[in-house]
């Protein structure tokens, strides 16, 4: 077993007095592809969020690498390695390709390596770099979203959190999109992924947990929660 690099212990999250998550723990190894997986409304992003620093929960702890960040701010939780690709991409639509990647690179661990790093997401996204000179509101929806996944590895992140991707994109442009996900978890980045598209993400998982209306339902490696009567039932349509 590798070393878990992040857990959630027992959260309780409300937006006023609406309870949005409630006592939801969830483990992700160093290496790994954890996924959470739900429909629209169950809680996910509000997960993230939290994860991110952007919510405080009333309850319960965050640990990255054996350290309590519940209470850190989202810049000292960037500042550790966590970064988020977030829902909706939210690049800088006047910005240039390259500008955009730019900002990505804001600590100083970063500064120190941006040639590597520009490098690496060039590698990754060659289209990027075709587009660099671009304004970033000129890309597709695909591009945008390779976009805003090569800005976030610009910070050269210990974990990526991914909050549903393949939003909006069409069927042919999630399927890119997941194999860009597969080439990272290939590299080693440890990676939480939020996402409705469960048939793509079980694909790639390591681990999955099951979110409905605020609480994990089910846990499990991918092959158990594939063969699940409830996710056979209600989410793959078998």
């Amino acid at each position: 077993m590798n070393k878990i690099l992040l857990q959630v212990k027992d959260i309780d999250v409300y937006y006023g007095d609406t309870q949005v998550l409630s006592r939801v723990s969830i483990d992700v190894e160093e290496g790994k592809l954890v996924s959470v997986l739900g429909p629209n409304g169950a809680g996910k992003t509000t997960l993230i969020k939290t994860i991110s620093g952007l919510l405080k929960p009333r309850s319960g702890q965050i640990i990255f690498d054996e350290v309590d960040i519940t209470r850190y701010s989202p810049h000292m939780v960037a500042d550790i390695g966590i970064c988020t690709v977030p829902e909706g991409r939210r690049i800088f639509p006047n910005l240039t390709v390259r500008e955009n990647l730019l900002m990505g690179a804001y600590n100083s661990r970063a500064r120190k390596n941006i040639r590597e790093s520009l490098e690496r997401v060039y590698k990754l996204f060659p289209i990027l770099e075709e587009r660099e000179r671009q304004v970033a509101k000129t890309l597709s929806g695909g591009e945008a979203q390779m976009l805003a996944i090569g800005r976030a590895l610009m910070s050269c992140p210990r974990m990526l959190l991914l909050d549903e991707p393949s939003l909006g994109l069409a069927p042919l442009i999630v399927s890119e999109v997941f194999k860009i996900i597969e080439e990272l978890k290939k590299s080693g980045i440890t990676i939480l992924l939020v996402e409705q598209h469960i048939t793509h993400a079980l694909g790639l998982s390591d681990y999955v947990y099951i979110l409905e209306n605020g609480r994990v339902v089910l846990s499990g490696r991918k092959d158990d929660i594939r063969e699940n009567k409830h996710v056979r039932e209600y989410y793959l349509g078998i």
